[in-house]
């Protein structure tokens, strides 16, 4: 199930609730929403509304910092891959395969992550296409003629590793999302205030289309949480405009 069906789903839910709440309000006994009886309600579920405020609250600073870490990965690859092509120039024409190779990869990388945005997901990728191991293979290959050749190879090696390192982390997170017990949880706790709202609200278009408005907007941000905890696909995903710069610079000297 993708984040916007998650979303919308999560926000018929809400709305469902609030008319539900609207209807029981309409047959319950006069003396079961007394002021006394709205005022014990309003307390019952201001504590629940501060847990569905904390946990939306921590889920959005937390999907943030996914994103925002995602895309300082990519931009600390990117100036990776331009530093390791750069070290295998000067190294000569030996590595000419292995950067060739490396520009692939990169290409690869773009087509793959970026090709198809809407339904493209990290976990639909495999590792030996994105990887970097077969630069790393003729790396090892290399017999430096000297110590500035063994310097350079010991540098390329050192860079691809890293870049390799970040590579597979991306794949090891790139699943991650909103853990589904913990959905189900927050979207019962929304659930119960939302029936709240209809059941202490007059029932007239004013208040049903503010609280469906309401019920949207949470499940927007819904939608935002699990999108950007995915920020290598569906709608809100890093741009890939890193790797085309690094792309750009590849092959030349």
């Amino acid at each position: 199930m993708t984040a916007l069906e998650t979303g919308c789903i999560v926000a018929l839910l809400l709305a469902c609730a609030a008319l539900l709440g609207t209807r029981i309000s309409r047959r319950l006994p006069d003396h079961h929403l007394s002021p006394d009886s709205k005022e014990a309600i309003k307390l019952a579920t201001a504590v629940v509304g501060t847990l569905s405020a904390l946990a939306l609250g921590f889920l959005v600073a937390s999907a943030k910092t996914t994103f925002d870490d995602a895309e300082t990965e990519l931009k600390t690859s990117a100036a990776r891959l331009i530093l390791l092509d750069r070290v295998l120039a000067q190294y000569g024409a030996e590595t000419a395969e292995a950067r060739k190779k490396l520009a692939n990869l990169v290409e690869l990388r773009i087509t793959q992550s970026w090709g198809g945005l809407a339904g493209a997901t990290i976990g639909t990728r495999t590792a030996d296409d994105l990887g970097v191991e077969p630069v790393q293979t003729i790396l090892r290959g290399l017999t430096p003629e000297d110590d500035v050749h063994r310097l350079l190879k010991t540098r390329a090696l050192e860079v691809s590793g890293d870049i390799a390192q970040a590579h597979w982390l991306v794949l090891e997170t790139g699943n991650e999302g909103l853990p589904t017990a913990f959905l189900v949880v927050l979207t019962f706790w929304l659930i119960v205030i939302f029936l709240t709202f209809g059941l202490l609200s007059p029932y007239n278009g004013t208040v049903i289309s503010i609280v469906i408005v309401c019920a949207i907007s949470v499940g927007g941000a819904i939608f935002i949480v699990i999108d950007m905890a995915h920020p290598y696909g569906g709608l809100i995903y890093v741009s890939d405009e890193p790797l085309r710069v690094a792309l750009s610079r590849m092959g030349h000297g």
